[in-house]
């Protein structure tokens, strides 16, 4: 059944709405002609929904993190809105800016330039309470944060140099808790660690999400890891979103062929290369995109107007998904198969 249907539930109000996101940068004055300008983000629609996990993937470069940092209020988009709660994101620096502050949290992908090598781990987890006017038994809030992410009490007297990178990154996602936030932003919180590591913190976010009722973005450019964590998919290419659906959709039958491509690249135990879509050439300069759809000059199943239109993000089959050779069933004409990712 389908949400809105008699009998089903209507979908919760998102807890973040953006509308028309665009962050465009300036880079350094050239030898001949005027500076380039980069759209890193171009045009992007988003609902976060109350305690869903939702992950943004794509190649480095597509603009997931600067996403993250404009979701977040921690960067100012070039245009377009960010809402939280159906109320415009205050004006950074101001009061209510700051006090939202204490919602909204963002896990870093590398623990140890996140964290401050002169301090101890525990006046580090202790750190945002302070500023948040909320110190009120500040070490019993501490011990238990370090209990909560794996760590011993007798770690809080240490500097991040004598801590193993996933025990920084537990340091890091304790810090990040400390205020009761409703929303965090992993940005890559383990593309870091050890594949050994990585599991462990995935689990400790997956557990501690489904105890805190947290809504969670998680960037990542690590499928398997996505698939494991993430209840909804955006993919992005190129500072758009060209899909958008729940996990097992995306996984079990992606559409787009940028999404097609990504997903046959999961390893498959025993198959080896076989079913892996191989993408011609780089990701386009994003200083100089190429006309109609940006990932054209790379797709396998590009026609002539695909030069030249640029595709809408629009619902195909129980997706959003901006390919114009997009069928009424939801798929490309002469789409690849694909095989499923289970050995």
């Amino acid at each position: 059944m389908i949400a809105g249907q008699p009998g089903m539930p209507a979908p919760a109000a998102p807890l973040l709405r953006a509308r028309g996101l665009v962050q465009r940068y300036t880079s350094g004055r050239r030898l001949f002609g005027p500076p380039a300008h980069v759209r890193a983000v171009d045009g992007i629609d988003l609902d976060v929904r109350p305690g869903e996990v939702l992950g943004i993937v794509g190649e480095s470069g597509s603009g997931k993190s600067t996403l993250g940092r404009m979701l977040l209020g921690l960067e100012q988009p070039f245009a377009g809105t960010v809402e939280w709660q159906g109320q415009p994101m205050p004006p950074p620096g101001t009061a209510a800016w700051r006090a939202l502050r204490a919602q909204m949290q963002l896990i870093y992908q590398a623990p140890l330039a996140a964290l401050d090598r002169r301090m101890t781990i525990g006046a580090q987890i202790a750190e945002p309470l302070q500023i948040h006017g909320l110190a009120q038994d500040k070490d019993a809030r501490v011990a238990e944060l370090m209990a909560r992410v794996g760590l011993r009490p007798d770690q809080a007297g240490r500097h991040p140099h004598e801590l193993s990178g996933g025990q920084r990154q537990r340091v890091v996602i304790a810090r990040a808790l400390a205020t009761k936030p409703r929303f965090l932003v992993c940005d890559e919180p383990v593309s870091a660690l050890d594949v050994s590591i990585q599991a462990q913190v995935v689990n400790l976010l997956r557990d501690l999400q489904e105890q805190e009722g947290l809504t969670m973005v998680f960037i990542s450019h690590d499928l398997k890891v996505v698939r494991n964590i993430c209840d909804r998919v955006a993919v992005m290419y190129l500072g758009r979103i060209v899909e958008e659906a729940p996990s097992d959709r995306i996984f079990a039958d992606p559409r787009h062929p940028y999404t097609q491509a990504l997903v046959s690249s999961v390893p498959r135990p025993g198959r080896g290369l076989a079913g892996r879509i191989l993408l011609k050439g780089e990701p386009p300069n994003p200083a100089n995109r190429p006309g109609g759809c940006a990932f054209h000059p790379r797709c396998p199943m590009a026609a002539p107007d695909c030069a030249r239109i640029v595709p809408p993000l629009e619902r195909h089959a129980g997706r959003l998904a901006a390919c114009i050779r997009l069928d009424e069933a939801g798929g490309p004409a002469s789409r690849p198969p694909q095989l499923p990712l289970s050995a």
